[in-house]
């Protein structure tokens, strides 16, 4: 048993059983035996491996789209360009990298970071030395003015509630005790009203996720960029809406038991996209079509930059380039798994690979 094992367990025992979302927010972010709050995940000496630690050419086509954005709307100073969950901060330094040249961009730009683990801080400070950033908490601390910003892989961080439809209501997932061993289990039935819009497309039996920390951060980011100008691009793994048990954990590139270790597992789910959405456009903005990491990719033109980059490898190097291209833009890879949104004032000033 773990640390946050034993203090959950006694915490369940003396109190009851708790909710999915309580048992992922205190795995992921406890204070002092949080997964987040402990370690670096990411790479091969971690437990996952993120789009832009592949390959540079994902943060350099993002950034450089954002940047056509940011000129398409007549190049506002001063502006933000931020990221929420910057893993190691490898994204936000090839977005900077591959934009240096854009006229007056940099000089123009605060760059922010929204991250709460201590340890990715530090990744990241030492990432982008050579910049200036200012790191803040949460969404709601973003500066009031035009912004462009790039969200990979955060949303399926966020604690999630679990729900199985019943023919009396939904019952939650929650996390109880078998004899001294952590066990999930399902509350008693009843209405829920978040989950009103979903009983004409459900059935009993059928299991629903919400993030109820997803709306409010989109609103955050959509409200800005409504009022003053800017584009958003998140790309994450799920669909356009939730449907069916996706809670996993992950420890060294490989599925375990989300109960087995916790505080020492990364526990994720799919991304619901139409809630994401249904945020933005509440708060004004305008939200493309959902369409794959792939799609996009190669909207932006990854196959002539890989082309470009091939010309100066051989040997090993560039096999190791021809697995990254397939490993973001395979079908049998990261190319359908992911899927991605933009956000933009209006359906006119949607980012490049998202103006369909």
């Amino acid at each position: 048993m773990t640390p946050l094992a034993d203090i959950l367990a006694r915490r369940i025992a003396k109190t009851g059983p708790i909710s999915l979302m309580e048992f992922m927010a205190e795995c992921l972010l406890h204070p002092e035996h949080g997964y987040y709050t402990t370690r670096d995940p990411l790479g091969a000496a971690g437990d996952f491996t993120t789009a832009p630690e592949i390959s540079q050419m994902f943060g350099e086509l993002l950034g450089l789209a954002l940047a056509q954005s940011w000129m398409d709307q007549g190049s506002p100073a001063p502006f933000t360009l931020a990221e929420i969950g910057p893993g190691r901060g490898t994204l936000m330094a090839d977005v900077l990298r591959a934009t240096k040249a854009v006229p007056n961009m940099h000089a123009a730009m605060q760059v922010h970071l929204v991250e709460a683990s201590p340890t990715l801080k530090a990744a990241q400070r030492d990432k982008l030395a050579d910049y200036d950033v200012t790191w803040i908490d949460e969404a709601s601390a973003l500066p009031d003015q035009p912004l462009w910003l790039l969200a990979n892989e955060f949303f399926d961080a966020l604690p999630i509630r679990q729900f199985t439809r019943d023919a009396h209501g939904w019952r939650e997932t929650q996390v109880a005790l078998e004899g001294e061993a952590l066990a999930f289990g399902l509350s008693n039935p009843a209405p829920i009203a978040a989950l009103d819009h979903r009983l004409a497309n459900t059935k009993v039996g059928d299991v629903v996720e919400l993030c109820p920390a997803a709306a409010p951060i989109t609103d955050e980011i959509a409200r800005r960029i409504a009022n003053k100008g800017g584009a958003a691009i998140i790309v994450d793994y799920g669909d356009w809406r939730s449907l069916g048990d996706t809670f996993q954990a992950l420890e060294a590139h490989k599925m375990v038991d989300p109960l087995a270790r916790p505080g020492q597992a990364d526990l994720t789910a799919h991304v619901d996209f139409e809630a994401l959405a249904r945020a933005a456009t509440t708060a004004g903005a305008s939200v493309s079509k959902m369409m794959t990491q792939g799609e996009v990719l190669a909207r932006l033109g990854i196959g002539a930059r890989a082309q470009t980059l091939a010309q100066n490898l051989d040997g090993e190097a560039l096999e190791t380039h021809i697995k990254a291209f397939e490993r973001l833009t395979s079908d049998a890879e990261m190319g359908t798994l992911f899927k991605t949104i933009a956000i933009a004032p209006t359906p006119s000033r949607l980012p490049p690979g998202f103006d369909t």
